[in-house]
Order: structure tokens, then C-alpha cells, then sequence
């Protein structure tokens, strides 16, 4: 059976190119703390790591942190704040429809006593400016906000965001996780202190990813206990990874005119579902060239995704890292999604591998597959033949 595969937001493939990389390295076992050949060897590899990674972004080698992906990132600019003194700033905002971790390492904050405010989105995602404004003052020490969500694929304005925060006197952080390699990302524009980034997302290995610090912005180890990352990551260098991460950085600087046209593939299969398929919702703006999120009145997302996984379709009812939680998408809430509509929402996300013939193939399986979970619903849907 053909498989295809459109759940690239939650992982990539590994490149050709960053698995011959890993490949060729993986006999070099020095720890690149070490001072001999080996060693030496291992860190001049890592360090060609760090400028590619680094040259992705437009940020210096020294601003780069490694560490084991966007989690760890996300959870170590938040404990800045939990181990550093901030005096009268005590307050935190978030959008609405940031990722997990960063919701979480908030709510940690809040349990100590920090103030934290959710900031909405409008009905496609986007931050409102004017209540992120209300909530903005002299005590906010910390504004996150997602470059790109991971579900509906909206594309925030953080240029404009961090030149408010930064008003106000408080930090910028941004979670690029998505964005990085699909749009244009740099830090220079962006004018962040703080930017999340993860290898698997751009087709480098699961385990790796970086923390961008601009030089001067506060900051304070989330694992201590080496000196590794001039002492704001402690912890065995993780070689194999970290080049992997290189390489997929270096091959990325040249993936957004790729994107470009993977939006084309994206666009045809939003046509084609919308035409087919009636009593159908679409997600979010669509400024993430390789992201559709879809909602299907009267058929259960995770009905829809088991029974394209049985004819090889391979999508996601969302984020993967709160699937199997049961309850509707929080980004779907916050932008007002009806509850049961967020239930039956699917995402599709494009990669490089995909072609015309992949969105043809789903749109021959997925509206019988529609139409039967419709059938059976208790919720009742028009007919397929209207």
C-alpha cells in the first residue's frame, strides 16, 4: 500500500543529506569536552554545527545554545524568570494558543506567584493587539508568542509585538519551532532576546535543537552541573545530534522557495475539500505555506484519522504533543471554534516529499471516509448528495 505521509508539523524525515553527515561521524566518540585529538576533533565538528545553525537565523555563533529540542528550550527561558530577581515585574504574557510546554512552564510561574495573562487571538489566530496592549505594563518581565502555530499554521507579527514588549521594558521570547525553514526567520528583524528552535522540524534527528539568546539578554542554565555551552547547558555533548542538526540548518537556508511551492499543493487540496466536501471549516489564515487544518461537521477527527491511516494517509488531529488527551484543541477554543467542530478537525501538513498525485489520492479516500462517520453520527449532517 502507498503511504503518504502529511503529518510534517509534528515530525520530518531525516534529510539524506543530515543522515550521511551523521553517518560519517558516528565513529567519532570523543567527548568534545576533551582535550585530545578525539576531542578536539568532536568540538571543531559541533562548533561547524553552531555557525550553520546560527547563519539559519542571522544570529551569531555565540547566541546559540544547543540543547535536546524546543521543549527543553521553551521550559529554560521560563526558569530565567522562576531563578532571577526581577524586582516589580512579576507578570507574564502568553497568547492563547501557545504550545504545551510553554503553557505549562507558565503555569509553574503562576503557581509561585507570578501573574500571568492569556492574551487572545481573533477567529484566525492572530494575537489582538489591542487587548495584548490592556495587559502590557511596567510589571510584564516576560512576553511568548509563537512565531507559527503548530495547528492552524497562523503566522504572527512578532516584529511588531517584540517592539511593544520591548516599550514596556519587558523580555521577547518567540517560539519558531514551525516557522523556521518554511518562512524567512531572522533575528535581526525579529528584534527577540529569545527564539526557540528544533532539528527534527527541518528534517535534522529527534533530541537536538537550540536556544537563540541575544548577547546581553538575561539568562541562567536550566541543567547545571558542567560546563558544556560555556556553562549554560550542562551535559555531555550530544555530537550525533548536533551535527545532524548542521547539516538539516545548512540544507534549510534553501528551503523557502520550496515551501513556496508546497503552499500550491496545500491551496489545491483546501479547493478540492471545500468543493467536495460540504458542512466543512477551515482553520487559521493559511500564512504557513505548508499547513491545512480542517474541521469536518458530524465526523470525529480521530475517526478520520484512523480510517485514512488504514488506506495510507498519515495526518493528525492536531498538536502531537496533546493528542490522546481527549479534549478539544485549545488553539480551536481560543479562536472560537464550536466544541464539536474542534473535534472533528484535522491537519494536514505538507512536506517536501509531497507532490500533486498525494493530494489527489486523498481527496479519492477522504470524502467516503467523511461521509460514512456522518452516517453514524449522532450528529446529523446534510446529505452527501446535496
Amino acid at each position: 500500500m502507498r503511504r503518504i505521509y502529511l503529518d510534517n508539523n509534528a515530525t520530518t524525515p531525516l534529510s539524506e543529506n543530515a543522515r550521511r553527515s551523521m553517518r560519517a561521524i558516528i565513529e567519532l566518540f570523543g567527548n568534545a569536552s576533551s582535550m585530545h585529538k578525539d576531542g578536539r576533533l568532536a568540538r571543531q565538528a559541533i562548533e561547524k554545527a553552531r555557525a550553520n545553525v546560527a547563519a539559519l537565523i542571522g544570529a551569531e555563533p555565540s547566541e546559540i545554545i544547543f540543547n535536546s529540542g524546543g521543549s527543553e528550550a521553551n521550559n529554560t527561558v521560563f526558569n530565567i524568570l522562576a531563578e532571577r530577581d526581577f524586582g516589580n515585574r512579576n507578570e507574564i504574557i502568553v497568547s492563547a494558543i501557545e504550545h504545551p510546554c510553554v503553557l505549562a512552564s507558565a503555569q509553574k510561574l503562576e503557581k509561585k506567584g507570578w501573574k500571568v495573562w492569556h492574551a487572545p487571538v481573533d477567529e484566525k489566530g492572530k494575537l489582538r493587539i489591542s487587548e495584548f496592549n490592556k495587559v502590557l505594563n511596567e510589571k510584564t518581565a516576560l512576553v511568548s508568542v509563537m512565531l507559527a502555530n503548530n495547528e492552524i499554521g497562523t503566522v504572527q507579527d512578532i516584529a511588531k509585538i517584540t517592539q511593544l514588549a520591548q516599550k514596556a521594558g519587558a523580555l521577547m521570547h518567540t517560539d519558531a519551532v514551525q516557522a523556521v525553514s518554511k518562512i524567512a526567520v531572522d533575528v535581526k528583524d525579529l528584534a527577540v532576546d529569545y527564539l526557540t528552535m528544533s532539528a527534527h522540524k527541518i528534517y535534522g534527528p529527534k533530541g537536538a535543537g537550540a536556544l537563540f539568546v541575544r548577547t546581553g539578554a538575561p539568562f541562567l542554565p536550566l541543567i547545571v552541573g558542567g560546563h558544556q555551552e560555556n556553562g549554560r547547558r550542562a551535559g555531555t555533548d550530544s555530537t550525533l545530534g548536533v551535527v545532524g542538526f548542521g547539516l538539516a540548518a545548512k540544507m534549510a537556508k534553501n528551503m523557502i522557495e520550496k515551501y513556496q511551492k508546497i503552499a500550491k499543493l496545500r491551496d489545491e487540496l483546501q479547493r478540492q475539500i471545500l468543493k467536495k466536501i460540504p458542512f466543512t471549516t477551515v482553520n487559521g489564515d493559511g500564512s504557513l505555506p505548508n499547513t491545512l487544518n480542517v474541521s469536518f461537521a458530524g465526523a470525529e477527527g480521530e475517526s478520520i484519522l484512523l480510517a485514512l491511516d488504514e488506506v495510507g494517509v498519515e495526518v493528525s488531529t492536531g498538536s502531537a504533543c496533546a493528542s490522546g488527551d481527549g479534549k478539544p484543541s485549545h488553539v480551536l477554543m481560543a479562536i472560537k471554534a464550536d466544541p464539536e467542530l474542534a473535534h472533528g478537525s484535522i491537519r494536514f501538513s505538507f512536506g517536501l516529499d509531497n507532490d500533486m498525485k498525494d493530494v489527489n489520492y486523498v481527496m479519492r479516500v477522504l470524502p467516503e471516509i467523511v461521509w460514512k462517520l456522518r452516517a453514524i453520527s449522532t450528529v446529523k449532517i446534510g446529505d452527501k448528495n446535496e
